[in-house]
């Protein structure tokens, strides 16, 4: 599996919130609305979640292995670094 894809729409609303990522997967199949958040021990990715019945959030697509998450949150931050690295207005604004 290759992350073929990697489209940042930034939130520009104060919050810990900073954007709303898209990806692609092989050139075929799309995940939309991950997170990324900017926490207390630096920034990381929330992958799609919707609110069960007993009010806990469950994510809807996720990796199912640890490095698999660590490869596509990497491959989605360095985006989004570069891309404020090299222009600050380059990110689609929300």
């Amino acid at each position: 599996m290759q992350v073929t894809d990697v489209r940042i729409r930034k939130i520009t609303k104060e919050g810990k919130m900073k954007a709303i990522v898209s990806i692609t997967l092989d050139d075929e199949f799309v995940i939309h609305d991950i997170k990324i958040i900017e926490g207390e021990k630096g920034m990381f990715i929330a992958m799609p979640s919707r609110r069960a019945g007993d009010g806990e959030y469950r994510d809807i697509a996720h990796p199912i292995n640890s490095d698999t998450r660590e490869k596509v949150q990497k491959m989605i931050l360095d985006k989004y670094e570069a891309i404020l690295t090299e222009e600050p207005d380059g990110l689609e604004n929300e």
